[in-house]
Parts: structure tokens; sequence; C-alpha cells
């Protein structure tokens, strides 16, 4: 027996194998070599195969980063407006689908499919229907105002500080809100139609069911979209690569920094410009303040069902 269950360890780990040496390559030497990186400044030549150590003055640096902070604060208002945005939009859409809706099969495909398309088309796209003149929003309003000078012409809405991280937000919420829609919608038709016949006796609305029973049956589902949304905000780059690069720029407290330059960016810039360890260092800071913030929303929730366990 003892050599039966040997032989078969020995034949899943040969199967494992492949995958294992991908993730050990690619995915854990470069979490440890970013971390020793992070210690490390380049010199003139910015190579990596020369390094002057520096020990914590990467991080050092970070403390006194205005455009770090700047774009910390731009991720997180990214972040405070994309995810209840997300959200709204994703459970709409769920409930809208979870009726007796004609073609409902086809609708779920269709707000799915942006979904699956990559980041940086989907970006490219959506610089095109803002673009000034010959977007399409422009020349819808063009058309709807009968021609003239506008804001969507000039600057347009990506060329304007105010409108170009919202212009953002918007299309990342169009095309991910298929994925937020198939989790609720999954988590929608698991809850027993008896709860929602027992609140039809006791004489509640659609409003109190929707608050009092359908919200709190999908919080775990909620919470893992806020902590995913969380995330995303803090390592997105692509959009803002493909839509704004970071502007357009506006001067805050003397100094200029850019209107959509969210972390994920920063890094980015820093790392193209050759600063290898001040970059690792970003993202080990970046990495740190999503394990706290993760870990906080895991401690609140954790209480919520713990004091409903309590009221039960």
């Amino acid at each position: 027996m003892a050599i039966k269950t040997t032989k078969d360890t020995s034949v899943a780990l040969g199967f494992l194998s492949p995958f294992m040496l991908f993730f050990g390559v690619f995915l854990i030497f470069p979490i440890f070599y970013s971390f020793y990186l992070s210690f490390f400044g380049t010199t003139s030549d910015y190579s990596l195969a020369n390094l002057n150590f520096v020990g914590l003055d990467n991080y050092r640096t970070i403390l006194k980063d205005i455009q770090f902070w700047w774009s910390l604060f731009v991720t997180f208002m990214y972040a405070a407006i994309s995810i209840p945005l997300g959200i709204t939009v994703s459970m709409a859409l769920a409930l809208l689908l979870d009726n007796k809706l004609f073609g409902k099969s086809f609708f779920r495909s269709a707000f799915f499919l942006p979904n699956v398309l990559d980041m940086l088309v989907v970006g490219v796209i959506w610089t095109l229907i803002y673009a000034p003149k010959f977007g399409i929003v422009a020349r819808l309003w063009t058309w709807a105002t009968g021609g003239g000078e506008h804001f969507f012409n000039v600057p347009g809405i990506l060329g304007d500080p105010s409108t170009a991280l919202l212009a953002v937000i918007i299309a990342m919420t169009l095309k991910g809100a298929g994925f937020g829609m198939v989790l609720l919608l999954a988590a929608l038709q698991n809850i027993p139609g008896d709860v929602y016949e027992a609140a039809d006796i006791d004489g509640a609305n659609e409003w109190q069911k929707f608050w009092l029973i359908t919200i709190p049956l999908l919080r775990p589902i909620l919470g893992f979209m806020v902590i995913t949304g969380l995330i995303g905000s803090l390592n997105a780059f692509t959009e803002i690569y493909a839509m704004t690069a970071g502007g357009p720029q506006l001067v805050v407290g003397g100094e200029t920094v850019g209107s959509t330059s969210v972390a994920g960016y920063y890094l980015f810039k820093q790392f193209n410009a050759g600063n290898y360890g001040y970059a690792a260092a970003i993202s080990y800071m970046l990495l740190i303040i999503t394990l706290v913030i993760t870990g906080v929303q895991q401690k609140i929730a954790g209480k919520k069902n713990n004091d409903g366990g309590k009221r039960k």
C-alpha cells in the first residue's frame, strides 16, 4: 500500500513539475528578486549589472516623494468611485437578467463579452470614442447642438484634468461590469425562493426584500468584489497608459502632477526611467498597503458576521 502511494505521489509530482518550474521561475523568483532589488540604486548606466547598495534609502525617499503620495491619492479616488459604480452597474444587470427576460442568454453573453477583451484594446477603443472633434461623443454632441466649439471638441474629455479620471472609470466600469454581473447573478439564483415567499407573507415590499434579504445574503460576494476592486485599483496601469498616459497635468501645491497618474502608472514611470530599485520599493509599499486594507476589510466582515450570528 505504501509503495503504491509513493508511486502515485511521484506520478502526480511529475505531472505538476512543469507548472511548478514555470511558477518558480516567473512568479516566486521575481518576488524575492524585486525585494532584493529594492535595497539597491542604479548607477548612471542604468544597468542591473551595476547596482549600488543603498539600504533603506529607497523607502525613505518614498516617504518624502510628493509624486508618489499624489499617485496614491489618485488611486484611492479611482477606487472610491469605480468600486461603488461597478457594483451598482453589475447589480442592476444581475437583477435585470434574474427575471424572465426574453433573450436573457444573449444579453448575458453580450454584457460579459467586454470583460474578455484585452485591456489595452479596450483603452484604445475608448480613446477613439472620447477623441475631440472626430470621436463618437464629440460628433453626437455637435449633431445635437448644431455645431460650434464645445467642451467635447476642446479640450475633450480626456484632455481636461477634471474629467479625465472619471472618463477612464466609466470605460473600465462598462468593461468589467459583466464579470460582476455573473458573480451576482449566480449568487441571486442560489437564494432560496422560500425566503422571499415568507417576506411576502409578512407584507414586505420590494425595497424591503432587496435591502433586508438580498443584500445581506450577497454580502460575501460584495466583499469579494470590494477587495478585488481595491487590488485592481492599486494595480491599475494599462487603462491609464492607453487612454491618458498619466495626464493631463495640473499643479497641486506648487508641484506639477498628472491628474490620472495612479500608483501603478507612477511605478511604471520609475521603472521606465531606469530607477529599478526605487520602482521595486514602490511595489512593496503597494503590497503592504494592499495587505493592510485586505486585513481590515476581513476583520470588519468577520465582525459583522459574528454580530449577525449572535442576533440570531
